[in-house]
């Protein structure tokens, strides 16, 4: 860097938080007499020198991606992460286990999927709706180095998805035992690891905000895996219990209910242009009929416009937060 050049950090906004990280940590393994530890959780936090909201807010990131999608967007101006610290939350940005800082290895937590490929992200996120109404991605079609710099960050999945959310449910399920109640904030394929948690400490998850959640209810999803049990790929506590997930299947709404989730604010939270915002309705269906206070959030009835499934990083992520903090001021009156 020349002497006469700009600091890369120069235009980025002063912050006064404060920070840290810890590990859920995963269970320990022998394999050939050595001792090793399976699919640890990390957890780093961030909170405002005046923390203002009652709930932390614990931000669970999508399919192949890390904790970090919620930090900056691609053109460099601030993520969810910092505006709800701005907001008066403290916050808790989590990588899934075998991914991000969350180690992976074969020998400890099973096969892995395919790699994540260029033209997969841009079938996902990329400005492709055929009414053209997606106009918000943050960089043009044509911007390799850009591109090349937004795949980075991605890596395969666990090849079982029922392994992956047992595991994923078990460690922030463990990490709210540690800090208390708190709003759960998931993207995509992290939506039914949401439902899990919740069923799995009622009272400790108080309301959930998920972008665009995996489904619909029983979909197969290509290079993840099945939701075999509608919403989820393992089991809920459904009452009256389901011994097989073609029981359940075939029951009709509301024979059985989910009373972890019984009232519990659910929020999914879908883009005008994105292919995925269709799953969503059904999802937000089944949430209903098993007791929950589900709803949805198109961000087209709140005067926000152009989104596809990248929608906390496009360009008006800013707007696209702003009828979530009002749906949370509605749903967690301080």
């Amino acid at each position: 860097m020349s002497e006469t050049s700009v600091p890369f950090w120069s235009n980025a906004a002063v912050r006064t938080i404060r920070r840290g990280h810890f590990w859920v940590p995963g269970e320990r393994v022998i394999r050939d007499g050595r001792t090793y530890q399976r699919g640890p959780l990390f957890a780093e936090w961030e909170a405002p020198e005046q923390v203002t909201r009652r709930y932390p807010i614990v931000l669970v990131h999508g399919g192949g991606y890390q904790g970090t999608e919620w930090f900056d967007t691609p053109d460099g101006r601030p993520g969810w992460a910092q505006r709800l610290v701005e907001a008066g939350y403290a916050i808790l940005t989590v990588d899934r286990p075998g991914q991000g800082r969350s180690p992976f290895h074969v020998e400890t937590m099973g096969e892995m999927g395919p790699p994540f490929s260029y033209e997969t992200g841009r079938e996902i996120y990329f400005p492709s709706h055929p009414s053209g109404r997606h106009t918000q991605w943050p960089f043009p079609p044509d911007d390799d180095s850009a591109m090349d710099e937004f795949i980075a960050g991605y890596g395969p999945l666990p090849a079982d998805l029922a392994v992956s959310e047992e595991m994923e449910a078990d460690r922030l399920s463990r990490l709210l035992d540690r800090i208390g109640s708190a709003v759960l904030l998931t993207h995509s394929a992290s939506g039914p690891v949401g439902w899990l948690v919740a069923d799995r400490r009622p009272g400790l998850v108080k309301a959930i905000i998920a972008v665009e959640p995996m489904g619909p209810p029983f979909a197969s999803i290509p290079n993840i895996g099945s939701l075999s049990w509608g919403l989820t790929a393992v089991p809920l506590n459904w009452e009256p219990p389901v011994s097989t997930a073609k029981q359940l299947e075939a029951a009709a709404p509301g024979d059985h209910r989910l009373p972890a989730l019984a009232g519990l604010p659910i929020v999914a939270v879908t883009g005008e242009a994105s292919a995925f915002a269709a799953a969503s309705s059904p999802t937000i269906e089944q949430l209903r009929a098993a007791g929950a206070s589900a709803e949805l959030l198109h961000l087209p009835d709140h005067g926000v416009f152009g989104n596809g499934h990248g929608l906390i990083f496009e360009k008006n992520s800013d707007a696209a937060l702003a009828p979530v903090l009002a749906w949370l001021d509605r749903a967690l009156p301080s």
